[in-house]
């Protein structure tokens, strides 16, 4: 979507269908409409225009569609406000809400799974990257700490990390920047970097695979610590790498 957003199809083995931040609905429609699918729900990460903005298109292009946002958020054209830990569905989907404050105030996680499968999925929108995090726009280092370290980095390691960007070629510069003698860094970048040229995706990973590479779920690392210069306290590495990352 626009020149460097995601938006994903999340559908459940019956071909029930939400759209997750259909920022232009026409694609996302007619993507869902090569899969023999309609689409019935929107699942919105946050409230910024990327993200929320096709929300009021999509309503009226699909006449009772159900748009979720979180409830501290503001979210455009939204017919349900979830709360932290709520419990939600898609059909045969369950899907836990996380708030993850900090980007925006109410920023939410969608984290997936279907009974009789294995998969689990986790939709992060700007609170996660591959590699990297969002902006610290609203909120506070502590929340920031308590969302990636706290919520997001204690998930099993085999979830998939669906985010809202394809930011992981400068995300993983400046981690190697950071994370000199990282060598899962290092391949990580040569191998986003490959992907790239040949115009392909850099999504998904994992949550194991990111705690091996993204200095924001590595704060603890001694190396990371020296980078930030921000003192040993966690919330001040955190907060110092973030600063570091929006002038890199």
């Amino acid at each position: 979507m626009l020149s460097d957003n995601y938006s994903y199809l999340l559908v459940d083995r019956n071909g029930v269908t939400a759209a997750v931040d259909p920022v232009e609905p026409s694609k996302v429609i007619e993507a869902a409409k090569q899969e023999g699918l309609k689409i019935s729900t929107v699942l919105t990460t946050h409230h910024h225009w990327d993200h929320a903005g096709g929300n009021e298109e999509i309503s009226k292009l699909i006449p009772g569609i159900e748009i979720f946002g979180g409830e501290h958020d503001n979210v455009s054209a939204a017919t349900r406000q979830v709360a932290n830990n709520e419990d939600i569905r898609v059909g045969e989907v369950s899907i836990r809400c996380l708030e993850t404050p900090f980007h925006t105030l109410g920023h939410i996680c969608y984290l997936c799974s279907e009974e009789g499968t294995s998969e689990r999925n986790i939709f992060t929108g700007d609170t996660l990257f591959i590699g990297g995090c969002g902006r610290c726009f609203a909120g506070t280092p502590e929340q920031m700490y308590d969302s990636l370290i706290g919520t997001l980095s204690k998930l099993p390691d085999d979830i998939k990390v669906w985010c809202g960007h394809e930011y992981t070629v400068k995300n993983l510069e400046f981690a190697a920047d950071a994370d000199k003698d990282n060598k899962a860094v290092a391949d990580k970048l040569q191998w986003a970097k490959a992907q790239r040229a040949k115009g392909l995706p850099t999504i998904p990973s994992t949550i194991g695979e990111e705690l091996q590479y993204n200095p924001f779920l590595r704060v603890s690392q001694p190396q990371l610590v020296a980078y930030s210069g921000g003192g040993p306290n966690p919330v001040q590495v955190i907060a110092a790498l973030r600063r570091k990352k929006d002038k890199f």
